[in-house]
């Protein structure tokens, strides 16, 4: 065992060296290798993602994010003429949701991201294309509030202006490449769920063919949507990581996902989780399910299967549940739903490595990574995949 403080940013710290970061995806999604832990003994096999369909479970629930990547990142400049880059924080159909009808602009107030910002004044505006931003407020780590300005929808000002927000341990001499707009999405993405500023990368390395090879063996496959935020790659900060104010992020599960989940705990079978968010999803709306005690259902199941606010503890008709969750999983915390992981390997000190060490143990997972380490698997968003099971 070890006789680390895991409450400690420091105990998540671990040696990678700068070549194991990946830096294209696969030749071939499925093409990735599989590092397979089990979380009960600790051991670690080298496989390959294909053998995904072997290793889990014929009576298995998969349960994956089907949240689809927004080029959320838009090139525009200040009236001095000099550049400057924004990168929307929030997704753009919640932008769009509250945003006040004026005359024919729509005006939304959220937090973006802004690069070449350093003397860029409160009350000064920008020009983007099709879209006006006012700054409102400067806050830490180069996020501003503003209010953007644009008829219409952001979603097709964005697709057809902004550019794909890759990770910043992604450094290439010509940035985005054409490729990425196939590669850093999921097959299963949906194109009415379309919002995310960062792919669910554990989701990258699955086929059409590999869905189908699973439900033929008698898995079965369901989704939620987590839009995936900036928080995601926000680093820890907190010395004592119980002080981290963790992102919240906007969620929705289906009345077929809840019912899904409900059956398969019930039944005593396995439910896999695709990718860290597919997990936030699932225990962040289970906690705020059980925390709502009017619902009669919250002691009997782990979803209502009404439709549920979860943001304001209330139920529903229509069916399946919504909200933003800021739920924050670090060792010594409990998992309601999930029985398996799916999931990349993650930077060191993130809130991610945190949950995973919460999930299969802390010395399971720095063994497990040391080994990958050195066997030279390809790190984070386009390196390879873990099985935890």
């Amino acid at each position: 065992m070890n006789n680390k403080n895991l409450f400690l940013l420091d105990s998540y710290d671990y040696f990678l060296p700068e070549e194991r970061i990946a830096q294209c995806p696969a030749d071939k999604r499925q093409n990735s290798r599989l590092l397979h832990l089990d979380r009960k003994t600790g051991c670690c096999r080298d496989l390959h993602f294909t053998d995904i369909v072997e290793l889990i479970p014929e009576n298995a629930l998969i349960v994956a994010n089907n949240s689809k990547v927004i080029p959320a990142r838009i090139q525009g400049s200040r009236k001095t003429g000099s550049r400057i880059e924004l990168l929307f924080l929030e997704p753009a159909p919640l932008i769009d949701k509250k945003a006040l009808q004026d005359g024919t602009k729509r005006r939304g107030i959220t937090e973006v991201l802004l690069k070449g910002a350093k003397r860029v004044k409160i009350g000064e505006t920008l020009d983007f294309p099709e879209m006006t931003v006012t700054v409102l407020e400067k806050r830490e780590f180069g996020r501003h509030l503003v209010e953007a300005a644009y008829e219409g929808s952001l979603i097709p000002l964005l697709k057809q202006y902004g550019s794909l927000p890759l990770p910043p341990y992604i450094k290439r001499e010509h940035g985005v490449k054409a490729e990425d707009f196939a590669r850093y999405q999921t097959v299963y993405a949906k194109e009415k769920n379309i919002g995310s500023i960062a792919a669910p990368t554990a989701g990258l390395h699955f086929t059409e063919e590999i869905r189908q090879k699973l439900l033929d063996k008698g898995c079965r496959w369901e989704e939620v949507t987590l839009h995936v935020g900036y928080g995601t790659f926000s680093p820890v900060r907190a010395d004592d990581i119980r002080n981290h104010a963790m992102h919240s992020e906007y969620v929705e599960i289906s009345s077929e996902t809840a019912q899904a989940v409900n059956k398969a705990k019930e039944e005593n079978r396995p439910v896999i989780a695709v990718g860290t968010t597919g997990t936030r999803s699932l225990e962040g709306m289970a906690q705020a399910f059980a925390e709502a005690r009017e619902c009669e259902y919250a002691s009997s199941a782990f979803f209502c299967t009404d439709k549920t606010d979860l943001t304001k503890n209330t139920c529903l008709p229509c069916g399946g549940c919504f909200g933003h969750t800021d739920i924050f999983i670090y060792p010594g915390k409990n998992f309601r739903v999930i029985d398996g992981l799916i999931t990349n390997f993650h930077l060191p000190k993130s809130s991610l490595i945190m949950l995973v060490s919460a999930f299969a143990g802390y010395d399971n997972i720095m063994n497990a990574y040391a080994h990958a380490v050195k066997a030279e698997y390809r790190f984070f968003s386009y390196g390879d995949a873990m099985f935890i099971f």
